[in-house]
């Protein structure tokens, strides 16, 4: 079934067979447009020069990663106790369906990504800051395996101050779409003898 739908108050699309996951904090519902289709617009782009094919995105799984009346965490050490039943429900959900690719969209989705695989040191959501976050991001990169679950995380927004603009660029928001966009579009073309993804 490819239409949104509710599953335990928890927001989900698209087919969870599917080799790539996206997920999302419900507390900021835009993301998934005006980060995640820059992105995807991008890649395949790349992707249909490289390989003349496109990810059939329909299908790729989108989800929430708690209801949207659950409060969201702020320090390491205070997470709700439903956060901590939705971590282990995702853990089962991931364990038995083994995407290759989840994607998530700033510091609490992939901090609850990492306390789901058991990834230590616990932190809170704070301490990913942007740049800590590309870290990460590029270290998952380096590191891909197509053979296992790849935590790929992406920032949630950009900083807008004027300040950060002047040292950064003012245009680092579309520099940093594509640069994760070819990146991870690299990955894919790489690996894409092992992924059931193609239109």
């Amino acid at each position: 079934m490819l239409s949104p739908r509710l599953h335990s108050r928890i927001w989900e699309s698209g087919k969870i067979t599917s080799p790539i996951w996206l997920v999302f904090n419900p507390k900021h519902p835009l993301v998934s447009n005006y980060i995640w289709l820059p992105v995807l617009t991008e890649m395949q782009d790349k992707i249909f020069k490289e390989l003349n094919t496109r990810i059939n995105s329909t299908h790729i799984y989108k989800r929430n990663v708690v209801s949207d009346n659950v409060d969201t965490p702020i320090t390491e050490n205070w997470w709700d106790a439903q956060i901590n039943v939705e971590i282990e429900r995702f853990r089962v959900l991931a364990l038995e369906y083994k995407p290759q690719i989840i994607i998530s969209f700033g510091a609490f989705p992939y901090e609850f990504l990492r306390r789901a695989y058991r990834i230590g040191p616990k932190k809170g959501p704070k301490s990913w800051t942007n740049s800590k976050l590309e870290g990460e991001f590029k270290k998952s990169i380096q590191s891909f395996d197509a053979n296992k679950t790849n935590l790929i995380p992406l920032l949630r927004r950009m900083p807008l101050s004027r300040k950060y603009k002047e040292e950064h660029n003012k245009d680092y928001f579309e520099k940093n779409i594509h640069y994760v966009s070819k990146k991870i579009a690299e990955k894919i073309i790489e690996n894409k003898n092992h992924l059931n993804i193609w239109i």
